[in-house]
């Protein structure tokens, strides 16, 4: 993985993506390092994480933390705790609307006013429904995005979907196997190793050119 990885990461290869699906079960020394410097190297790179509890644990509190910081795109799904909370911190704050109502015998008067809330508090993102998502996107000087931050969830026509997912077929059996075919195979195969060797080792015996070899069997 780390040969790959540098083979990937210089400069003037072509675009590619490395993509690390479950990445805290995989330990790649030096991520931060690849994520830092990829970017100008046409290398994009995608790390997988359920939860960032499960990411310090494998990776350790000073690791993760780099990781998380680094990342200058983060798409996330529903989570909850710690994740939800610092997710909430990196999308920041807005100016939000508040009204407040007072209501006496007499009269009801509404005071309105502005408080700086999160964009996204961690209680939305714990309570996200399948196909929605939370996220921030980085932009670069030449191509500025105004609204960085974004909820939204998918569009999928669940009829349609629905609809050809009834029409499938199921995949034929070809043949059926069971223990003693599948060892069947295996001796087959071995005895057909066995005897490449053979008539390999005889025809080098018989060759006089070949006679200095020294062969071993295996």
């Amino acid at each position: 993985m780390t040969r790959l990885v540098k083979l990937v990461n210089k400069k003037g290869n072509q675009k590619s993506s490395l993509i690390f699906d479950e990445f805290p079960t995989i330990y790649l020394n030096n991520i931060d390092s690849l994520i830092a410097t990829a970017r100008s190297n046409k290398v994009a790179t995608t790390l997988g994480i359920k939860e960032f509890s499960q990411l310090r644990k494998d990776y350790g509190k000073e690791q993760a933390e780099g990781i998380m910081n680094i990342t200058g795109n983060i798409i996330s799904g529903q989570v909850a705790g710690d994740t939800a909370k610092q997710l909430s911190e990196r999308f920041g704050k807005i100016m939000q609307d508040r009204a407040s109502y007072s209501i006496n015998s007499a009269d009801t008067s509404v005071s309105h006013s502005t408080q700086l809330e999160s964009a996204i508090p961690p209680s939305k993102i714990s309570a996200l429904s399948s196909g929605e998502f939370v996220g921030i996107v980085a932009d670069d000087p030449t191509e500025r995005i105004e609204l960085k931050a974004f909820h939204c969830h998918i569009q999928n026509d669940h009829d349609a979907l629905k609809n050809e997912q009834d029409i499938y077929k199921e995949i034929p059996i070809v043949r059926k196997l069971d223990n003693a075919i599948v060892q069947q195979n295996y001796l087959q195969i071995k005895q057909d190793v066995q005897d490449i060797i053979s008539s390999e080792m005889e025809r080098v015996l018989s060759d006089p050119g070949l006679s200095h070899l020294t062969i071993k069997k295996a």
